[in-house]
């Protein structure tokens, strides 16, 4: 088998046989079934509430500690990716990733399965590394095509992962959504051992100086700092939307209840499927003006959502096109910055993800008080005003450190 050399002079995927169809589509399967486990709490709260006998309120943090558990995880663990073997080291991720989540099924008491939560957070990364080895072993014609499936299909993990817990919940128990994802992951362990490549060795690289080194790496890309910064923006406004759609939907004309809110979720999935096809805008060396067009429609649909706030029907049309220009920002910022050369993808993935959970996070905490001083209008002005920075950002770098690849 003939040996060719990457942009980094790396082995690449013509001596591994690269993406296949096969191996992009159980990478993206993996992706969504880990992110998923961030999200089967959500419409358990209740239900473990009494059961475990505490608050809502108490019950509420399992979500937010699973959430604490997976950034950390993101800033400690997926940096490896770029220094130990992935073949090894996936699946014993996910291997304890299986133990954590057996061991919140398991859990006799509310302090138990906190803990358990926090670790199946803090080991919910693997999505985080198979996405740069991806990057590292498709094709670079084709490697926003791949990204884009192996992205869409992390979202929608997210998406669907609340609407099968309560499935689940409902017709068997909470503790069952647990053992069905730890059986999951026991078999993703077995098939991504088989589906990931024999890959190169990499240099070892002192565990400190790795995590430090995630600073260093983006410093050193002219188009990290923008990418990034672009990447964060627009999950900002994503999160904003999604928190405060549901001050809006539960306040009058709509009154809806908490079922008929998770409908308009439902709506997200075609924005998200929709997103799959945009990392060929990437191959064919449009991910530059194709990130500006997406946040051009970001800020389109936040001015139809507060012109059409009281429409039942355009409000899903914008959350169909709002999440099609979320998720594509998504896809084309993480494309172009895992094209940037060299062996440290897993470390730029580390700064792009943490600092979008970290944008998510603060557009999710705003919301509230946003909501409090204005209502819909405040939330489109904020929304509005986050975009047009990242617009201003795009149009200044765009001839620039936007296309920089060095």
């Amino acid at each position: 088998m003939s040996t060719t050399q990457s942009e980094a002079g790396t082995i690449t995927t013509s001596a591994i046989s690269g993406m296949t169809r096969t191996r992009t589509i159980v990478f993206a399967i993996a992706g969504g079934l880990a992110v998923g486990n961030l999200y089967w709490a959500q419409p358990l709260i209740e239900t473990i509430a009494g059961e475990l006998d505490v608050s809502s309120a108490n019950a509420a943090s399992l979500v937010t500690i699973t959430q604490i558990g997976y950034a950390l995880g993101i800033f400690l663990i997926v940096p490896l990716g770029d220094v130990l073997n992935r073949k090894r080291l996936i699946p014993i991720i996910l291997s304890v990733s299986a133990l954590a989540l057996l061991g919140a099924a398991a859990a006799p008491n509310f302090s138990l399965l906190l803990a358990a939560l926090g670790g199946v957070g803090l080991t919910t990364v693997s999505a985080q590394i198979l996405t740069p080895l991806a990057s590292e072993l498709a094709d670079p014609g084709q490697r926003g095509k791949v990204l884009g499936m192996i992205v869409s299909g992390t979202l929608l993990g997210a998406l669907l992962a609340r609407t099968l817990s309560g499935a689940v919940a409902q017709f068997i128990s909470w503790r069952a959504v647990y053992v069905l994802a730890a059986i999951l992951a026991i078999v993703l362990v077995f098939v991504l051992s088989a589906l990931i490549p024999k890959l190169p060795e990499r240099e070892p690289i002192r565990y400190t100086r790795l995590l430090g080194s995630v600073f260093t790496t983006v410093a050193r890309h002219r188009a990290a700092a923008p990418t990034i910064f672009l990447g964060a923006a627009g999950f900002a406004v994503f999160s904003l939307f999604w928190t405060s759609l549901t001050y809006l939907l539960t306040a009058a004309p709509f009154s809806f209840s908490v079922g008929q809110i998770g409908l308009f979720g439902l709506a997200g999935v075609a924005g998200a499927l929709g997103a799959r096809r945009v990392g060929t805008f990437h191959d064919r060396g449009w991910s530059v003006p194709a990130t500006g067009i997406a946040f051009g429609v970001l800020l389109l649909s936040f001015a139809a959502s507060w012109l059409f706030r009281t429409s039942t029907i355009a409000l899903l049309v914008v959350v169909v096109v709002l999440d099609l220009a979320s998720q594509s920002n998504l896809v084309l910022n993480q494309t172009r910055l895992l094209s940037l050369p060299g062996q440290d993808r897993s470390r730029l993935n580390t700064a792009i993800v943490v600092s979008n959970f970290l944008a998510g996070a603060i557009g999710s905490a705003i919301a509230g008080p946003v909501w409090a001083a204005g209502g819909w209008t405040a939330i489109t002005i904020t929304a509005v005003a986050i975009i047009v920075a990242a617009l201003i950002v795009w149009v200044c770098t765009r001839r620039g450190a936007l296309t920089d690849q060095n």
